[in-house]
């Protein structure tokens, strides 16, 4: 009886799929793992949610140094950041699978892990589609595929509930400041360009194909903008435009500030971000 129990209280733990997996990552690279990976490495904050979204957060051993969502990240080792990882410290934690966003972390760190033979997962995430997307594939390398098509499924849903009808032609003109100095945007293929039309708002920079450019503060006055919007972690906007009375979110007073850490992580959580947005934006897209 007892074998039986620790058994049953084992295969609570493993992947609900026990068969090999076979996977094509966002590189064009096809992963293949005997089994389902039972220690995972999350390399940034994003993946590190997305892994808990699946239910494959009991397989993490080490994430980088600022994943703090769920509160049960809290207690993994830390294995460098964005900027640098410490393989050395991965490589002692002996990792199955490597889960990397190629467009953020070095690619010389990941040209490492590769050369260390490490199975390394690399994903992409820019625009809305993503989340959903990278729940799928991250569930399918995690041994958890229908958790992540169900987890994909319920972001779709409660998505397609926050889009505001175009009651407004044109949409209001938005500024998204991410940082003052230098002062910097999103462009056209990110997700928060893609919230602010699900809002009834335009980026003014949506012709920029870059995911954070910098740009000119001349720029953004030959733009007019008629709303700026920035998120909880940046200098308020309005130290940087109260100069520029003729501005048109300035004449209208049309600040809006978001929670950054719901909106600009790709994750479930961009919903509530998205909400928030629309929220505060309301007013000004009428």
């Amino acid at each position: 009886m007892i074998r039986l129990l620790l058994a049953g209280l084992l295969g609570l733990a493993l992947p609900a799929s026990a068969a090999p997996l076979r996977v094509v990552d966002d590189a064009g690279h096809t992963l293949e793992l005997a089994r389902p990976p039972q220690r995972i490495v999350s390399l940034t904050p994003h993946l590190t949610e997305l892994l808990f979204a699946v239910g494959a957060g009991p397989q993490l051993v080490g994430v980088d140094s600022a994943s703090d969502y769920p509160e049960a990240v809290q207690a993994l080792p830390r294995v460098g950041d964005i900027q640098r990882i410490n393989l050395e410290r991965i490589l002692a934690l002996k990792p199955d699978l490597v889960v990397a966003w190629q467009g953020g972390n070095r690619a010389a760190d990941l040209h490492r892990l590769r050369q260390l033979g490490l199975p390394l997962l690399h994903t992409e995430a820019r625009v809305l589609s993503d989340v959903p997307r990278l729940l799928r594939l991250v569930g399918e390398a995690s041994g958890h595929a229908a958790a992540g098509r169900a987890a994909a499924q319920d972001f779709d849903v409660r998505l397609a509930a926050l889009r505001v009808p175009a009651t407004r032609q044109p949409p209001a003109r938005a500024f998204y400041q991410v940082w003052d100095r230098p002062l910097m945007t999103v462009g056209g293929r990110h997700w928060i360009s893609d919230a602010l039309a699900i809002c009834g708002a335009r980026n003014v920079f949506d012709d920029l194909d870059a995911a954070a450019p910098v740009v000119s503060r001349e720029a953004v006055l030959r733009r007019a903008p008629e709303l700026i919007v920035s998120g909880s972690d940046a200098p308020d906007p309005r130290a940087t435009w109260r100069a520029h009375a003729r501005l048109p979110a300035v004449r209208r007073d049309a600040f809006v500030r978001v929670n950054a850490d719901r909106l600009h992580r790709p994750t479930p959580r961009l919903i509530d971000g998205i909400a928030e947005l629309c929220g505060g934006v309301a007013p000004y897209v009428r």
